[in-house]
């Protein structure tokens, strides 16, 4: 099948992936966007693990306020080169990051980042419910299973579906972008504040 400019151009805006990297997945799936799509998928998480071990010490610190100021995120976004740092790519996956957190209220960036404890509460929080819905015994530790990932998807922000596309996570828009831009790129950290709420030294 042939490769159209049009083609090339809809798999870029949808992926934000290289032309030249476009060319190659609508290539190597003859033409279906959809496998292309998830041959990107496919190279960015390659290609991300790759650059995993680079040092990612540039970057950007995004601030966002949202509902008239009812809602602050800051989040530090880090790549490798001052750059890419400047790039409005960079610039826009940081601001993303910022109105996904504001969004769906992570806790952890990464599932590594849970506390022992939190995964103690939520394991007795599931084992408890399940036994008062009279579950059998036998099947409680894959009820506790599926408890477990349904909190790290919810909390983690790396496991979240993306809030403008839900059909991938937010670790998989950061892997296109890690392959679009060909630096390593680490979420390092953030803030998220709502009005109102209680803090936890109030909460003591």
């Amino acid at each position: 099948m042939e490769i159209t400019t049009e083609m090339i151009k809809s798999l870029r805006e949808t992926t934000g992936a290289g032309i030249l990297d476009c060319r190659k997945a609508l290539e190597q799936s003859n033409g279906d966007i959809n496998a292309a799509m998830d041959f990107l998928r496919e190279k960015g998480l390659a290609t991300a693990t790759k650059r995993s071990s680079r040092a990612a010490s540039e970057g950007i610190v995004e601030l966002y306020s949202h509902g008239n100021g009812r809602v602050g995120v800051m989040v530090e976004v880090n790549c490798e080169t001052d750059f890419v740092g400047r790039s409005e790519a960079f610039r826009t996956l940081a601001h993303e990051l910022a109105l996904q957190i504001a969004a769906s209220s992570p806790e952890f960036i990464l599932e590594s980042d849970i506390p022992q404890d939190v995964i103690d509460r939520e394991t007795r929080i599931a084992t408890a419910k399940a036994k008062e819905e009279g579950k059998p015994e036998a099947i409680l530790p894959r009820i506790v299973e599926g408890a477990l990932k349904k909190y790290k998807t919810e909390f983690v922000l790396m496991n979240q579906a993306y809030i403008r596309d839900e059909a991938i996570t937010v670790q998989e828009l950061v892997n296109q972008n890690i392959a679009a831009l060909g630096e390593n790129i680490i979420i390092r950290r953030f803030a998220r504040w709502a009005l109102g709420e209680t803090t936890a030294d109030e909460a003591e």
